[in-house]
């Protein structure tokens, strides 16, 4: 069996290297002319660090990133509302880590070279179209080259080429209201130099964590991103979603007053990152299908979601455990790929819905619609029971539940 992958994102290129260790033939076909890692930091929750480990990448994925030990979730101006341990502190067989996103993808794109050859990543080929019939699929690309392959998995973003092909009335994606703003710059280590904050909730908030060492002793790359509405949901999005947009500096700075933080001058960190980027928040409706004879999706491609409780990159990967376990099981391609929608979509479509109502930081939301205007004892506003039933539904729906020991 062959595989053509569209896509050399994190959900692309961890599909390959999940179908190598499968003993499957596959090739990524990526659009770009070079594999650029951009972006900021994401965090790999258990349950993907697990599969990250199980194909050989968590001593790499220690070398980029840094193991999350601690969630604080405070009110936006700064009382603490819950603290959680997190990864291996908190009962799990493999840690959090917390990395830029580029250099995870970066660490992916290595090993696949290394491991499947170095024509196992094809640059410039932007995917215009495919044709299957009985015994092949056959994808068409803006240079004019074509492949062929028994299964094309479409992993290309949420402008998803495989996606519009498939659904050609979809129309783009759909707008939160929400303009998020990003960026990295190293700083002082605060809390225990492995602290994850995330300030306000799903109206207005502002998230904090370390991601890399930083350049100079006793400092962190540190990401940042903060998300306010300036629209409607279900508004157009103002811009395509683009890791390289710069920030609007006036936008950015209007809001940042929202928020209060003992840990760390937030202002002063935001000020002092050199590339800020912007982009709306925007998600697609679950589809009734992925599955279309030998072609399928994966990742954003499939299911793009809010980045609610760390499940993006996440559910990629999950999505490329279940499809190389069903191809190496199925001798029948089409089959395979019926039992791989079959599990994931209806798993993947509660979060989609689920991160429209917030993540995990409901529980922020809640504190603060009860104390809008902060508290002194937290106790006096919420139970430790009320918190925890909030943040556990979450965790059960995502299923980063899993991988307790």
């Amino acid at each position: 069996m062959k595989v053509m992958i569209v896509g050399a994102g994190i959900g692309g290129l961890f599909t390959a290297l999940r179908l190598h260790a499968e003993g499957i033939d596959c090739v990524v076909h990526e659009r770009g002319e070079r594999i650029r890692e951009l972006g900021v930091g994401i965090n790999a929750l258990p349950f993907a660090v697990r599969e990250l480990a199980a194909v050989g990448l968590l001593d790499g994925l220690d070398g980029i990133g840094v193991r999350t030990g601690e969630l604080i979730y405070t009110h936006r101006l700064g009382q603490e509302i819950m603290r959680r341990p997190c990864g291996r502190a908190a009962g799990f067989a493999h840690p959090q880590i917390s990395v830029h996103r580029g250099r995870l993808q970066g660490l992916l794109h290595r090993a696949v070279l290394e491991r499947l050859g170095a024509d196992a990543v094809r640059t410039g080929h932007r995917l215009v179209g495919f044709e299957q019939d009985a015994e092949a699929v056959t994808a068409r690309f803006a240079d004019g080259s074509h492949a062929c392959a028994d299964v094309l998995v479409g992993a290309d973003g949420i402008h998803s080429t495989t996606r519009s092909t498939l659904f050609p009335g979809e129309g783009p994606p759909r707008w939160s209201g929400m303009m998020t703003w990003r960026g990295a710059t190293d700083w002082p280590e605060f809390g225990t130099g492995r602290t994850m904050v995330i300030i306000g909730g799903n109206a207005a908030k502002l998230v904090v964590y370390p991601i890399a060492a930083g350049t100079a002793p006793g400092t962190r790359l540190t990401n940042w991103a903060m998300v306010v509405p300036t629209g409607r949901p279900g508004d157009p999005p103002p811009d395509e979603q683009d890791w390289t947009r710069p920030a609007d500096p006036a936008a950015l700075a209007a809001h940042v007053g929202r928020f209060t933080c003992d840990l760390f001058d937030h202002a002063a960190m935001i000020a002092s990152t050199r590339d800020r980027i912007e982009f709306p928040m925007c998600d697609r409706d679950p589809l009734p299908r992925w599955t279309h004879g030998r072609v399928t999706l994966l990742g954003d491609a499939a299911h793009p979601m809010y980045p609610m409780g760390s499940n993006g990159a996440g559910q990629a990967i999950l999505d490329a455990v279940n499809l190389s376990a069903h191809l190496a099981a199925h001798a029948d391609p089409a089959e395979a790929l019926l039992a791989y929608e079959h599990d994931r979509l209806p798993v993947t479509a509660q979060i989609v819905l689920r991160n429209r109502l917030g993540g995990p930081e409901q529980v922020i939301d809640e504190v603060e619609r009860r104390a809008p205007h902060g508290f002194d004892r937290i106790e006096d506003v919420i139970s430790p029971a009320e918190l925890e039933a909030i943040v556990a539904g979450y965790t059960q729906v995502s299923g980063g539940h899993r991988d307790r020991t």
